[in-house]
């Protein structure tokens, strides 16, 4: 995997802080200054939609927006939960990149890839799930070394840790690859003018379909 992939990657916990004041004044802000196309689950989905998180990969805080998230469903817990059962599911849009300089100059990031969005799909999965076992001071090293996994994983889409899996982008077939934990689900492919990955848990990801998001007000009812 590139660079950029995991550097991308680790700004999945929390945007950018140039995305954070933006989305302070108003949440749709970051989505809105993105110059590739927003997907999300396909008509097929009924349930919630909300807002996520837009931003750049660090060293790019005040360029273009990377990368960013929508969710369905019910919103995973911020704390633990003795039995979380809460059912969601999270596409992952990442931008085409190809190589360019930092935004100080001091270096290079490199294009990104299907990599990329598994990287962020599987970590942003880790992030939401805190198994029941662990207390709050042995999360950190789980959540340590989970990563470490998510990332080993997302730089073999082609290794035996994942599936094919074929779903509709829109309306159209397209190939991803695929794989479960005991945690959740995690897939990332390929999608017109972009990388597409998505993660869930007690929502099916065999019965998914993407499209691009022509209006992200639906996403914004709080």
């Amino acid at each position: 995997m590139d660079a950029t992939s995991r550097a991308v990657g680790t700004a999945t916990v929390g945007a950018t802080v140039g995305a954070q004041a933006r989305a302070a004044v108003d949440p749709l802000a970051p989505y809105l200054a993105a110059d590739f196309p927003w997907y999300g689950l396909d008509d097929g989905w009924s349930g919630r939609r909300w807002l996520m998180q837009a931003g750049a990969a660090p060293g790019r805080v005040e360029q273009p927006v990377d990368y960013g998230t929508l969710g369905h469903g019910e919103e995973p817990a911020k704390h633990y939960e003795a039995r979380d059962v809460r059912k969601f599911a999270v596409v992952v849009t990442v931008a085409r990149r190809d190589s360019r300089r930092s935004a100080d100059n001091t270096g290079m990031l490199e294009a990104t890839s299907a990599s990329s969005a598994a990287w962020l799909a599987g970590s942003g999965l880790l992030a939401a799930t805190w198994p029941g076992q662990l207390d709050r001071a042995l999360r950190q090293d789980w959540l340590d070394q989970q990563s470490a996994l998510a990332w080993d994983l997302a730089d073999d889409l082609d290794g035996p840790g994942w599936s094919p899996l074929t779903l509709p982008v829109n309306g159209l077939p397209q190939p991803f690859r695929y794989r479960e934990s005991e945690y959740g689900w995690v897939l990332a492919g390929e999608a017109p003018g972009v990388l597409l990955g998505a993660y869930g848990r007690g929502v099916s990801a065999y019965g998914a379909g993407f499209s691009t998001v022509p209006d992200l007000t639906v996403y914004n009812g709080r």
